[in-house]
């Protein structure tokens, strides 16, 4: 169970790594709007590739950090049931989805997207708008934010078998593992 813990581990500093770089795709694409604005109106001059930069840094902010919302516990879950159970059966309902909802559906994503992604790599596909960007960067947030929720799933099934083996301690009041 340890080197499964020490995996889960492993799998939340990567998920970590990639939700600063969403944090910061965030501060960008603001920033880049803004600056957009001004130029626009101020200067009456426009570019394609401001607003696709924007939709690019977007996607990498809902794509990298989707994996850190499940990994601190912070996404949408419906409470009429959930609430009311004891901590195991909470931990049972997340197994449960987990296992048989989440993986094989982030698996099929990431399956369906990466082509996508690797077709447009390899072509160097552009935007067709005048200005416009490469596009692959863009595609390339889909299988990878898929792949990354997948690991984080993973991680999170171990840290709750952990937690009913007693190897690993959850805070299920508050829905985080402690740390």
């Amino acid at each position: 169970m340890s080197a499964f813990l020490k995996l889960a581990h492993l799998i939340d500093a990567l998920n970590d790594r990639f939700a600063s770089v969403a944090k910061w795709a965030v501060l960008a694409s603001c920033l880049i709007s803004a600056g957009n604005a001004a130029v626009r109106y101020g200067f009456d001059y426009s570019s394609n590739a401001f607003l696709e930069i924007q939709w690019y840094l977007f996607a990498a902010c809902v794509m990298l950090g989707t994996a850190q919302v499940l990994r601190v516990n912070e996404h949408v879950r419906v409470d009429v049931i959930y609430g009311k159970l004891p901590s195991r059966g909470c931990v049972g309902i997340d197994l449960f989805g987990l296992i048989f909802f989440l993986l094989p559906v982030m698996a099929l994503l990431t399956y369906f997207s990466f082509p996508l992604f690797w077709k447009m790599f390899q072509s160097g596909e552009m935007s067709g708008n005048a200005g416009g960007l490469v596009r692959w960067p863009a595609m390339l947030m889909l299988p990878l934010g898929f792949a990354m929720v997948f690991l984080q799933g993973i991680a999170e099934i171990i840290k709750r078998i952990g937690w009913l083996a007693h190897k690993y301690e959850m805070d299920m009041h508050y829905e985080r593992p402690l740390q």
